[in-house]
């Protein structure tokens, strides 16, 4: 199969040598290249990134510190901040606009969209994915959705204001509040946007896995970030269109007159004519995609992490068939425990207790992943760069953040601390800290395969303890708060004496992330200024056996400048000994996937 794939690829690349003379337009903009349109996600996921982080210091100094005047207010909210101080409602459309922002245009494209675009073609050595203009399409309807979510904060009365859930009734009428009007459509519209991209991205890279792998590239020879590539992009398919007939219903109601998620309102003592629908089925509908969403963005995170673990440990992943395993079962699951969302949703109890047993369930393949890690980590040779500090960290804070979910995955233990900060600390820290963690590991990592120079080990060194110290300064104690009883949303507590005591805990908070956010300055510029400054990168800096680093620095089109590769063994055999005990390449600790076995070795993987 994967021989007869091949031929016409490798003809493609000999007949079209033009393709090294392109445009600028064509090279840079709509370009087809699996490796330019990944660098157009991770650039315009970065800025995405500013924006969500910017939006998130903006309520965290509200929090700490609410009703003061603010003159950082004034000038970036105008209106919404007479005299320096924030209003409620733009309060909102902060907490909104920066949670959709992170959870979709960073993490989800940000993540997914790079690193799936980078690795899959060549990870399996394939010429480029199985149709270069679905991917550039996609990349530009992303950019598209970016630019209409961000239009949105420019609208008269106020962008998108019922959380980044956008439950009704709050979204579905357009009377309610300012940012239920055009702000809302504005976000439906560039949702609708941005999940078109990501099925298009998300078929692309299902097709390319499947058929364009070379020769001697089976399944089981595959590195692990490519199966966490392929289970996401399954999961996005499956779980996207979901939201998007969630969006697609969500507008018929605002505008059409019709009632799937609305009955029996009353606004300013007025009864709407809405009857008959149910705010239920919307939860139901956005929790549908909103959990596989959490694995769409971590698992991405969690195969970059096995790859750079391996790689810098110098020895074989430990359990490859059992992570191949936990991340199907991941997979699956995922798709069985959106109610833990709404245990307080009036949900009759027997169903919460399902939902338990399945969320706990999920635990298990999680933790087998969190043991492989450690248990590769175990006496090996550790390099320390700044990648392997952030994958570690992504163990940490995958551990940290999942224990925390174990109480909230139990309808009766999550019942005490639902709606609160404990919940915030909870998903920031096993989907959103995790996953940038995971984002930085694959850049730090990947950087000299995409831009053909190294970055600052040294600004990496001051990033990453910056900003591990700092996530925990945030998110640690948010737990406490949550605990205490503190809900989520308000924007101020003042109201509530008996909140009075935990104003310093939110003090300590907004220090924590505005310390966390200002390093983050230190990664852009190590980023931008890398690629002109940085050092040259050899071809395989890391001395790592998958199939990117025996392509050339210098990206051509087609990857590779003769052959394809063809693939002897697995991806992991690092300080591989043979029957002698010697390595099994004299002086080299590693064997790329493309050496055939030798005589006097065994083959690890079976």
């Amino acid at each position: 199969m994967s021989a007869v794939v091949n031929a016409p690829a490798h003809d493609h690349h000999e007949d079209h040598g033009h393709h090294h003379k392109q445009t600028f337009i064509s090279k840079y903009i709509f370009s087809f290249d699996h490796k330019m349109v990944a660098k157009q996600f991770l650039i315009t996921g970065l800025l995405m990134g500013i924006v969500g982080i910017g939006m998130s210091i903006l309520f965290r100094i509200q929090l700490a510190w609410p009703e003061q005047s603010f003159a950082i207010f004034e000038a970036l909210l105008g209106k919404w901040a007479p005299d320096g101080v924030m209003t409620p409602n733009i309060y909102l459309a902060l907490v909104t606009i920066h949670g959709t922002i992170m959870v979709f245009f960073v993490l989800t494209a940000g993540l997914s969209g790079t690193f799936s675009n980078l690795l899959i073609p060549l990870q399996i050595g394939a010429r480029d994915m199985a149709s270069g203009f679905m991917n550039m399409l996609s990349y530009w309807l992303f950019f598209l959705a970016c630019v209409i979510m961000l239009c949105s904060l420019f609208v008269e009365a106020g962008p998108a204001s019922s959380g980044w859930t956008i439950y009704p009734p709050l979204s579905a009428l357009p009377q309610a509040i300012g940012g239920s009007g055009m702000g809302m459509t504005l976000w439906l519209v560039s949702m609708a946007l941005f999940i078109a991209s990501q099925l298009l991205g998300g078929i692309n890279y299902i097709v390319t896995v499947i058929n364009l792998r070379t020769k001697g590239m089976s399944m089981t020879r595959l590195p692990l970030t490519i199966w966490a590539f392929f289970v996401t992009a399954i999961l996005g398919l499956v779980s996207f269109p979901v939201l998007l007939s969630a969006a697609l219903l969500l507008i018929m109601d605002r505008s059409f007159g019709t009632s799937f998620f609305l009955s029996d309102i009353f606004l300013d003592g007025e009864v709407l004519s809405h009857h008959g629908g149910s705010p239920v089925l919307f939860e139901h509908l956005f929790w549908f995609l909103g959990h596989p969403e959490v694995y769409i963005v971590i698992l991405p995170a969690l195969g970059i992490t096995s790859e750079v673990v391996a790689t810098n440990s110098r020895k074989p992943i430990f359990g490859y068939r059992a992570m191949i395993a936990s991340i199907l079962a991941i997979g699956f699951l995922s798709t069985i425990v959106w109610g833990h969302h709404m245990f307080v949703s009036g949900m009759n109890p027997f169903l919460g207790s399902v939902f338990t047993f399945t969320t706990l369930l999920i635990a298990i393949p999680s933790a087998v992943k969190a043991f492989n890690y450690i248990t590769t980590l175990w006496k090996g040779n550790l390099q320390m760069n700044p990648g392997m500090l952030f994958s570690i960290g992504l163990v940490s804070t995958f551990i940290t953040g999942g224990l925390t979910g174990i109480i909230l995955g139990d309808s009766t233990l999550d019942i005490n601390v639902h709606d609160t900060y404990f919940v915030v600390a909870h998903f920031h820290l096993v989907m959103g800290i995790s996953a940038l963690y995971g984002l930085f590991a694959g850049v730090y990592h990947w950087y000299p395969k995409m831009f053909g120079r190294m970055m600052n080990k040294n600004l990496g060194y001051i990033h990453f303890w910056v900003t591990a110290v700092g996530a925990y300064g945030v998110f640690f104690p948010m737990h406490f708060l949550g605990m205490a009883g503190l809900p989520r949303r308000y924007y101020t507590n003042t109201a509530f004496p008996y909140f009075d005591d935990l104003a310093d805990i939110n003090v300590i908070v907004t220090v924590c992330a505005i310390i966390t956010a200002l390093v983050q300055l230190v990664f852009i510029y190590n980023f931008f200024a890398s690629m002109f400054y940085g050092k040259k990168a050899t071809m395989n800096p890391w001395k790592s056996n998958t199939l990117e680093w025996t392509t050339p620095v210098e990206h051509i089109h087609g990857n590779w400048p003769g052959e394809l590769p063809v693939v002897y063994r697995w991806a992991y055999d690092y300080s591989k000994t043979n029957s002698d005990g010697e390595y099994v390449i004299t002086g080299q600790d590693y064997v790329p996937q493309n050496i055939p076995m030798q005589e006097n070795e065994e083959d690890l993987h079976h």
